[in-house]
Order: structure tokens, then sequence, then C-alpha cells
């Protein structure tokens, strides 16, 4: 039987959106998460996008003095600060006039629901995401969604929620976006299977005796992508993936046994949709996130964009090998909670996050990255149809139980 039709429409309905020739305003977006590597990439497509966008919002959680600098660049409506002591940061003086400063996590999801905003980018890295994710998924807006983990936490709420307040969940993350790409070349019921590609990380070759000594700032080192701490060491542990495989399960309605995973280094094809007929169709391009945001900004439209081009006058090799999945235990761990759904999923991210953590401040081996996070699996209260509040219980417990276990 082939998988149930993806969460996302890609027909026609959707012309009314940007770039649509009704369009007469330019679309205000939200950037929720601006100062972190997406946000500021987002930044970048909004001010090279002819006028097509503008910023309306742009909101972090303590990084105020490049909040400033990004609204005396940008010039939006409102900027929020989400953690209220950050916000006597005395930078805050500097905003330029007409900027408004709003404070805390309650005032930026009432901005959200405004009628002002067209988009919300969803940026902000981690399980703190998954609040004004949801508020701006309740009022019915197009989400631009980089923060996995409210998917890996909440998918089935979340898609539900989305389905009632006929709200639009577009990808972000650049294997999402391939997906969601590729997907248009068929009909829903004509999908067989979804191929995730990794890079492998830093440590793809390396042998395994020698994970267990490998430093923070050896696993900060990725050979092709710029991202953040913890999303670069996700990656080292393709603990990325695991987590990229449940938003698919999720975001696509596709079964975990119907969505695999391929080591690619060049990290040129960033998915691929395989059809029942064998046909297999890839998005490929440079490693930027330009590209994705964009795409999920103006979708389903295409503009010029500033995101960098393939070029095939250059010999461009592309290779492809399966997973070791003795090397990589993380992406064993990520297939069990896609198929199991309930509390899984927010048990293994909330155990990742807090592993990673002391992973960073030295407090806990590299193997013990994904040694923590398969103990929190294990000793997990398992509940299949959660509520929200107990997905806020279950994401709690498992912090504890990680800072509080074994450091091995």
């Amino acid at each position: 039987m082939p998988p149930a039709a993806p969460a996302i429409t890609t027909g026609t309905e959707h012309s009314r959106m940007a770039g649509s020739p009704t369009r007469r305003r330019p679309l205000a977006i939200a950037v929720l998460g601006s100062t972190g590597s997406i946000g500021r990439s987002t930044l970048e497509v909004i001010a090279a996008s002819g006028g097509r966008m503008r910023p309306h919002l742009l909101a972090a959680h303590t990084s105020t003095r490049r909040l400033v600098e990004q609204a005396r660049a940008m010039r939006p409506d409102w900027v929020v600060v989400v953690d209220e002591a950050a916000a006597e940061d005395a930078v805050l003086a500097d905003l330029p006039e007409g900027t408004r400063l709003a404070v805390g996590s309650g005032a930026l999801c009432d901005l959200i629901r405004e009628p002002a905003v067209d988009r919300v980018v969803s940026a902000v890295v981690g399980a703190a995401g998954l609040e004004s994710t949801w508020a701006a998924v309740d009022a019915g807006k197009t989400v631009a969604l980089a923060n996995k983990e409210t998917l890996v936490m909440a998918g089935p709420l979340v898609m539900r929620l989305a389905a009632e307040r006929s709200a639009l969940i577009v990808p972000v993350d650049s294997e999402h976006s391939a997906i969601l790409q590729a997907i248009r070349a068929g009909r829903p019921r004509e999908i067989s299977r979804l191929i995730l590609t990794a890079s492998g990380g830093p440590f793809r070759t390396l042998p395994a005796d020698r994970f267990a000594a490998v430093t923070p700032a050896e696993a900060l080192r990725h050979p092709t992508w710029s991202m953040g701490p913890k999303i670069t060491i996700d990656s080292a542990t393709m603990m990325n993936k695991a987590l990229e495989l449940i938003e698919a399960r999720w975001l696509f309605d596709v079964p975990a046994e119907r969505i695999e995973v391929v080591v690619h280094p060049q990290s040129i094809v960033h998915s691929m949709v395989e059809f029942e007929d064998g046909a297999v169709v890839a998005q490929l391009g440079p490693p930027d996130m330009r590209l994705p945001i964009q795409y999920a900004l103006d979708y389903p439209d295409r503009h010029p964009g500033p995101a960098r081009r393939l070029d095939f006058t250059e010999n461009i090799s592309l290779e492809f090998e399966p997973p070791d999945q003795v090397r990589f235990p993380a992406l064993a761990m990520g297939r069990e909670a896609a198929a199991r759904g309930g509390t899984a999923g927010a048990v293994l991210n909330a155990a990742n996050e807090e592993a990673v953590r002391l992973f960073l401040e030295g407090e806990l081996p590299f193997t013990g990255i994904t040694a923590a996070c398969r103990r929190a699996l294990d000793r997990h209260a398992f509940v299949a149809e959660p509520t929200l509040e107990e997905l806020r219980g279950v994401d709690a417990w498992a912090r504890s139980e990680v800072a509080g276990g074994e450091r091995a």
C-alpha cells in the first residue's frame, strides 16, 4: 500500500500566496530566532526579495546586542526579547525609531497571532520552539518550520491542529524542503519511499574505537555546513538524521518503514523521493540554507534569490553509501521513535538536548550522548496518545533523567 497523502498540499490552491499577481503588499514576516544561523540567513533572503517581503517582527531569547543590530538594519515593526532578564540590557535603548519592544514568551505568542503577520519563520533551536510554533499554527498562519523539534515532540498534535486551523506548515530543513519539492513531480498515492540524505558529519570514517575520545572542538568542525553548535553536534552523532526521520514521518504522513537514510558526503543532493514505478526524483543545490528558506517563504512560487548555484562546468562527484548503524546508533532510535509515536519522540529529543549540553560543557563523553538517549527511551513510561501537557511532562522528565544519570 502506498503511504497516505502528505500533510502539505502541492496543488494550485495556494496561488493566492507569495508571488501571486493578486498580492498588493509585501509579505510581513515574523522571524523567531532571528539572531541564530537560520534567522540570519532568513534576513538575507528578505533583504534580497526586491520588496516581496518585509520583516514585521524579530525575536531572540537573550542575544540583545545582535537583535538591536538587526533591527537597525531591517527596521521591523517589533522586536521581542523572550528572556525577561535579558530585556533589561541597556543596548535595547538603541532600537530605531518606529520599532517597538515586547518582552516575554506570552507577548511573542500574542504578536504572532496578530492579523498583520503573514508568515512565521520558526527558527528557535530545540524544544523551546514548540510554544511559539503552536501559537502560529493555532492562529492559522503559514509557518516556515526550521524547528524540527516541534514535530519530533508533538507531530500528530501539531499536524491535527494545522488541519483544523487551515494553517500551512512548509519545511525549512534542507532535507524536508527537498522532499516537498520532489513530491510535486507526482501524486501522493504514487510515493513509494522518502530518502533523506546525510553528510555523515565529521566522523563518517573515524574508527569507532576513537569515538569516546572525541572533543567538542572536533565535533563542531562540520565538513560542509555552517550551523549552530547544537545542530552541528547532532550531525556528528547523526541524531539530526534521527530527528529528521521522525519529522518526515509526521510532516508527510509516511510510515517510518518507508523512510530511508543514505550518506551523501558532498551535501549536494538534499533528499530524494522514490515513486512506485521506480523513478527517483532528487533536489540538488549547494549547501546553502538560503534556498530552502526562500522556498518556504515564497511557496508555492519561485523567484530569483541570493542562494549559490551549482556550476556544472566543474567536475562534480556524487557519492552515496549506507549509514553505519553500529557507529551511529542514533539512527535506530529515531526509527524506533518514529514507528512508536506517542511520547517516544519527545523523550528522545529532550534527552539528546540535555546530553549535547553536557558534552559541550565537558561533563559527558561523545559516546555518552547516544547512550543517555537510549537509557531515557528504555526507562520512560510510554504514552501512546499524549496530550500537550503530558509531552511537556516527559520532556522535563527526560532532561532530569539525563542530568542525574551516569556520565558515561
